[in-house]
């Protein structure tokens, strides 16, 4: 009589998301040198000092401050969306958006030559990998000592910067009840805080792209000038 094993493994369950996971990878600071400047700014950010935590170091490279933040931010949003993906659908929102009055379309003139309308999970999704795609190109975020910046860096940082922002826009409007239910809010206002003195430090959005929260900037700001921390950027352009 054939023997016959009764033990056979078991089908694993599919392991369910945390709602810790990032939405993507995270990214490494391509040298010592911008993963120090991330040190010195997670520990500025860690003692409260905000308007600090996001000034131009003294004596630092602007390029390389513009590089190690703009990591920083990609890594955050990725953090915080991935907390709501679940929740971000097709079905639940069908268009990208922040508001009622603020709608994106997605294009990258690459893949999409013309604007793309679509989902917000689709377009958030386009939209990380695409920021994702430039800080891997070394030709724009150069990782050997000695390689230059490209001259129009700002320019991509700011269009990066810009694109980020709707994520947030998109969290804010569309998602913020169940960010609350997850007990994440306060880490949500912490990191668009950090965000916004960021890209006002050093004028990189457009007021009318920030238009979309502009009344939780407002408030947010003036709640820190009630506290008697009123900001005033103080990088001067050359």
């Amino acid at each position: 009589m054939a023997y016959q094993n009764n033990d056979q493994p078991k089908p694993k369950k599919k392991k369910k998301k945390k709602n810790n996971d990032h939405f993507k990878q995270q990214k490494e600071h391509g040298n010592k040198k911008r993963m120090e400047l991330h040190e010195y700014a997670t520990a500025t950010l860690g003692a409260g000092n905000m308007r600090e935590a996001v000034r131009l170091p003294k004596g630092e490279d602007f390029n390389e401050w513009m590089a190690v933040n703009t990591v920083d931010f990609f890594n955050e949003i990725s953090l915080l969306y991935g907390i709501i993906t679940e929740y971000c659908t097709k079905a639940s929102c069908p268009v990208m958006s922040a508001g009622p009055k603020y709608e994106y379309l997605w294009m990258d003139g690459v893949k999409f030559k013309k604007p793309h309308k679509c989902s917000a999970p689709e377009y958030i999704d386009l939209l990380m990998s695409w920021v994702e795609e430039q800080i891997n190109d070394a030709r724009i975020f150069p990782i050997e000592d000695g390689v230059p910046f490209p001259k129009n860096f700002k320019q991509i940082v700011k269009t990066i910067l810009k694109r980020l922002f709707r994520v947030y826009g998109h969290m804010y409007h569309h998602h913020i009840q169940k960010i609350v239910q997850l007990d994440a809010e306060a880490h949500l206002n912490t990191c668009f805080k950090h965000f916004i003195y960021f890209v006002k430090e050093f004028k990189l959005v457009d007021e009318r792209e920030l238009a979309p929260l502009a009344d939780t900037i407002n408030h947010m700001l003036t709640k820190d000038a009630q506290k008697g921390h009123k900001y005033k950027p103080k990088y001067q352009y050359k």
